[in-house]
């Protein structure tokens, strides 16, 4: 994708952040054994996750049983990758750039590919779901990246975005959810439970996506569309209607943010929700 190259180029600066580092045996241990090893680790502390972003170097976290440790430190990979997905975030949808539009007309091709565009401004784009003939302006809220979540689900897991554009599962309501629209508020969401603008670590949800992100450079892309599906299926679970949207996408973030503090889940693919994707 041109569109999601040119976004992802961008001045780099020297951070700081956070890494959840897993490891099969406990990083630190009960009595003796665990001020052992904090006194090894470079002002670790070990305790809740309150301690995060509280100016320690590292950081030990209990989850069943065992001990993870969080460093504010970055590693080169995971700089390098957090500092193309905060400039893919700053960047704004401009529908006078060429690669702008050139990827807003790669979407519609890969969602209609049997229906020829009429224009970058026509009443063909709110069978998509947006709210007028002109979709640049729904992008306000997200910015270009949710573009290129969008296309990238349409590329990606092509059934599941056919099937929820088309709505073809479950009992749907009278007033549903406009799909591309609904796609910007889930960029959106993702970007604040994250948080991966802030300069110091805030949650161990974005710790555990970072160390994610090391992993995969196109996590944030396949968070995204785990997101849509689950969304989709507690709107159906719950019956919800255009009003209930909100509340939705609340407890849509807060299934996802379990499933990424699970134990066994160490990559997007591991989240129990993946398994919904086709």
């Amino acid at each position: 994708m041109e569109a999601a190259a040119a976004a992802a180029e961008g001045h780099h600066h020297h951070l700081h952040g956070c890494l959840a580092v897993r490891a099969p045996v406990p990083r630190c241990l009960h009595g003796g054994g665990a001020a052992a090893l904090v006194g090894s680790c470079d002002e670790a502390s070990c305790g809740s996750p309150r301690w995060i972003g509280k100016s320690l170097s590292c950081v030990c976290i209990k989850r069943k049983g065992a001990y993870e440790r969080i460093c504010m430190n970055l590693t080169p990979v995971q700089e390098e990758r957090l500092q193309r997905l905060r400039h893919r975030m700053k960047v704004y949808f401009d529908p006078s750039r060429r690669d702008h539009q050139e990827a807003l007309k790669a979407l519609w091709h890969a969602t209609y590919p049997d229906q020829e565009l009429q224009g970058l401004i026509s009443e063909q784009w709110k069978d998509m779901g947006w709210q007028g003939r002109d979709p640049s302006t729904d992008f306000r809220g997200a910015g270009f990246i949710s573009l290129e979540n969008l296309l990238f689900f349409a590329k990606t897991f092509s059934a599941s975005f056919q099937r929820l554009l088309k709505k073809q599962c479950g009992n749907r309501a009278t007033w549903e959810y406009p799909f591309a629209v609904a796609g910007v508020n889930i960029t959106f969401m993702i970007m604040q439970m994250l948080d991966l603008q802030s300069i110091k670590p805030r949650t161990f949800v974005r710790a555990v996506f970072i160390q994610m992100l090391s992993e995969d450079e196109w996590a944030f892309d396949l968070l995204y569309c785990v997101a849509f599906v689950v969304m989709d299926k507690q709107w159906l679970d719950k019956n919800a209607s255009y009003m209930d949207f909100n509340e939705i996408l609340k407890s849509t973030r807060a299934q996802l943010e379990r499933e990424l503090l699970l134990d066994d889940v160490m990559r997007i693919e591991d989240m129990p929700s993946y398994s919904l994707l086709c």
